[in-house]
């Protein structure tokens, strides 16, 4: 699953989404009695046929609601014209996944990641990553000749849970004088890296590497590589595992 929704439907923790909701006094009563059973509304954008039109977020999912002309009833769904349109993805993309987009972009910008690739290059791409994990080496051999061609710069959000030397791993990585170089000669190596886990961590690469693994665990991921990178549109996108040859040009854009 690529697209962002359903990316948020089945991997955002409620903890990262603080969308701002209409105030209650400025809803009609029909629609504050959804907003009571748990929905977050969002915004309003406009409907055809009398109805009014709302955005909501529920349980890490967009939601549309249409307010019937009497005030009264409510529908829930995505709403279709004669020709098949449908006229509720743009208003929920606008105003509820782009933010949730936002957001979770900003998190991963603020974590703590090792970059690989120039700081100038013009595509970014975030990947959570365990030192002894072979699809994390994987995608990292992929994605050689945009990284050396200055076409992309990776961020590894380091983590460790693959093996109970993995968090020593990452930290001693984090730790190193130059990180990005240590990065890749680990990568570089394979089998043969010797990169040794810290036995004793520092408290501040402690919090770092704790800071990552609360993003990932708050982002409910369970596997490494997880992949996050913004598409064509804009929008964003994951990938979990080592991408196929067909879809590295959708992560990292054209050689």
């Amino acid at each position: 699953m690529s697209r962002l929704r359903h990316l948020l439907t089945l991997s955002l923790g409620a903890a990262l989404l603080h969308l701002p909701s209409v105030q209650a006094e400025e809803l009609p009563e029909a629609i504050k009695k959804i907003e009571a059973k748990g929905a977050k509304i969002v915004g309003q954008f406009d409907a055809p046929d009398g109805l009014r039109g709302y955005a909501a977020q529920y349980q890490n999912r967009g939601m549309a609601l249409y307010l019937t002309p009497d005030g009264k009833h409510v529908l829930l769904g995505n709403l279709y014209d004669a020709e098949g349109n449908d006229l509720s993805s743009a208003p929920l993309q606008k105003l509820v996944y782009a933010p949730m987009s936002k957001e979770v972009w900003g998190k991963m910008e603020a974590s703590n990641w090792i970059a690989d690739g120039k700081k100038d290059a013009p595509r970014i791409v975030y990947m959570f990553s365990d030192p002894n994990c072979p699809y994390c080496s994987m995608f990292w051999e992929q994605a050689r000749p945009w990284v050396k061609a200055g076409k992309v710069q990776l961020r590894h959000i380091m983590v460790g849970i693959i093996r109970e030397d993995s968090p020593g791993k990452s930290a001693a990585l984090l730790a190193a004088k130059d990180p990005q170089k240590a990065l890749y000669d680990h990568e570089a190596a394979g089998k043969g890296s010797t990169l040794k886990a810290l036995k004793d961590v520092p408290p501040a690469i402690q919090a770092k590497l704790a800071a990552n693994m609360q993003l990932m665990e708050e982002l409910e991921l369970s596997a490494t590589p997880a992949i996050f990178y913004m598409d064509s549109k804009g929008e964003l996108q994951q990938q979990q595992g080592a991408p196929s040859p067909d879809k590295l040009v959708k992560i990292l854009g054209p050689k």
